[in-house]
């Protein structure tokens, strides 16, 4: 039997799209292992998986000056005494890695032990983990074309972002239900992410009279951010939607988000069209205004910069996104890059040592 280590780990996108791929990783025979840091958000979602989980010491990369970056030093070393221990324990044949700092010393271990490391990078720009990490790859997966000129080498590969295939089993009609809402009208689903965003929840509650008129919408506004004295016909708000997301989607004939990358991904494999709104640089590195830019030049989305935004311009663009759908949709049918556990799977099989004899 072939064995993987899948590592990644600090967010839930570097952590989603690992589990996407272990369906299709069983189906191959392969037996699958996780490498994450001890205390990380990752290690509930593995186990609660049923996937064998090895803890490591893990430390953050900052590109600044803190007293911090001396202390997690230490860990980050730590981290790769204990993951070659674990490499050599499990004796995997192949490694692929998602991303986040409990990746580094995960990935250095395996290319020094001899094994083949598989990275993902899902944004335009690789972040300051992977680009630590790239080195020391066999195979670089991007999910965006302009991706591949940060990867030396000629070992980067364009595939896509694993998707769980839970979303593509979702159900319009059960999302319909779910929200008290009828085939009448188009269904329009906001989120900003798994916080929640103010700036978005506060111009489409201003927009929502005008978008009534000839929208339903699904509205997920974070943990905390209910707004109890809304309670119109065609307007559903939910906090946070976990089992329903798949039947919420199906019932969406547009989305509007922020530009994470795996959030997109998923856009583009369910052949949703998108606004996207994407971080500000004031808060990010400015890797969602990449994202969107990437996605409205492939004709999947339109963008609405976070600056413009006010109810108006909303209202204006989710109309205009509305009547353009069937290019959007037409679009991301030829995309490459929508079956991401397929190709993924693909340069994983293609890097794996050869099964061990006895």
């Amino acid at each position: 039997m072939k064995t993987i280590i899948l590592t990644g780990g600090g967010t839930a996108g570097h952590v989603a799209p690992n589990l996407a791929l272990i369906p299709s990783l069983y189906a191959l025979g392969y037996k699958v292992v996780y490498i994450g840091s001890r205390a990380g958000m990752e290690k509930k979602l593995v186990e609660d998986a049923g996937i064998p989980y090895y803890g490591i010491s893990s430390g953050k990369l900052r590109r600044y000056l803190d007293k911090k970056n001396f202390t997690d030093m230490f860990r980050v070393v730590k981290g790769f005494s204990e993951a070659k221990d674990i490499i050599k324990k499990i004796k995997p044949d192949v490694i692929f890695s998602k991303g986040g700092f409990v990746t580094v010393p995960v990935v250095i271990a395996g290319r020094l032990s001899g094994v083949p490391v598989v990275i993902h990078e899902s944004d335009m720009t690789p972040g300051l983990a992977n680009r630590i990490a790239m080195p020391f790859a066999s195979a670089v997966c991007v999910t965006f074309p302009e991706t591949l000129k940060h990867v030396s080498g000629n070992k980067a590969f364009m595939t896509g972002t694993p998707i769980r295939p839970l979303l593509f089993q979702g159900s319009k009609p059960e999302g319909l239900r779910l929200c008290g809402f009828t085939n009448a009208r188009p269904v329009i689903m906001i989120m900003g992410g798994s916080q929640g965003s103010a700036i978005l929840n506060e111009n489409l509650r201003l927009a929502l009279e005008e978008l009534l008129a000839d929208f339903q919408i699904i509205h997920i506004c974070g943990k905390g951010n209910l707004d109890q004295g809304l309670r119109l016909a065609g307007y559903r708000q939910f906090e946070y939607v976990s089992r329903e997301l798949p039947d919420l989607m199906a019932a969406a004939d547009l989305i509007i988000s922020r530009a994470g990358a795996n959030s997109i991904s998923e856009f583009l494999a369910l052949r949703k069209p998108s606004l996207l709104i994407p971080l500000s640089k004031k808060a990010s590195r400015g890797d969602q205004i990449l994202n969107a830019a990437s996605f409205a030049d492939q004709g999947y989305a339109r963008v609405l910069e976070e600056e413009q935004l006010e109810p108006k311009r909303l209202t204006a663009e989710i109309k205009g996104l509305y009547r353009d759908r069937g290019l959007f949709i037409e679009n991301m049918k030829k995309s490459k890059a929508a079956d991401g556990v397929a190709e993924v799977t693909r340069i994983i099989l293609k890097y794996t040592k050869e099964e061990k004899t006895p």
